[in-house]
C-alpha cells in the first residue's frame, strides 16, 4: 500500500459533532474557555494527520511482516518507533476497555426472537396476512 492511496488528504476528515463533544468534555463550560471554529478544525486536521501518520507505519510494519492484517501489536510497535512510545499503556487500556464493551453488550434480538411466537405460528399468521390480501385483491368492487 503506498502512503497515500486515498486522492488526498482533504478528503479525509473526522465527524465535527464528535470532535465538539471531546472538547466539551475536556473544556467544562464552567471553565470560562471556549475553543474558536478555526482552532477546531486545526485540531481535527492534526488528529487526521496522526491517524494517518500511525496507520501508515503500522501497515508498512505489517508489510515486512508479509501480514495481510494490521494487529494492535503493529499500532504499538508504529507508536513507539515514531517516538510516541508514552501512548501505549493507556492505548493499551482502551483497547482492553473496548473489547470488554464488546463482549457484555447483550446480543440484540431479532423481531421475531422479540414476537415470543413460535416460527410456526408466525408462519400460520403470514399464510393468514397473504390470504387476506388476495381475497381483497380479487374481490369484485360494487
Amino acid at each position: 500500500m503506498s502512503d497515500r492511496e486515498f486522492s488526498s488528504i482533504d478528503d479525509l476528515s473526522l465527524p465535527k459533532a464528535t470532535v465538539q463533544k471531546i472538547i466539551t468534555e475536556i473544556l467544562p463550560a464552567s471553565s470560562g474557555q471556549t475553543f474558536s471554529k478555526d482552532a477546531r478544525d486545526l485540531l481535527m486536521e492534526c488528529c487526521v494527520e496522526f491517524i494517518t501518520l500511525i496507520s501508515s507505519e503500522a501497515n508498512d510494519i505489517s508489510e515486512k511482516e508479509a501480514k495481510k492484517t494490521i494487529a494492535c501489536e503493529h499500532v504499538e510497535r508504529a507508536l513507539r518507533d515514531l517516538g510516541f512510545g508514552d501512548y501505549i499503556p493507556e492505548v493499551l487500556a482502551v483497547a482492553e476497555e473496548h473489547k470488554e464493551q464488546l463482549k457484555s453488550r447483550e446480543k440484540k434480538q431479532s423481531k421475531m426472537e422479540q414476537s415470543g411466537l413460535s416460527e410456526e405460528e408466525l408462519l400460520r399468521q403470514q399464510q393468514e396476512l397473504f390470504r387476506s390480501a388476495t381475497e381483497k385483491y380479487n374481490a369484485v368492487p360494487e
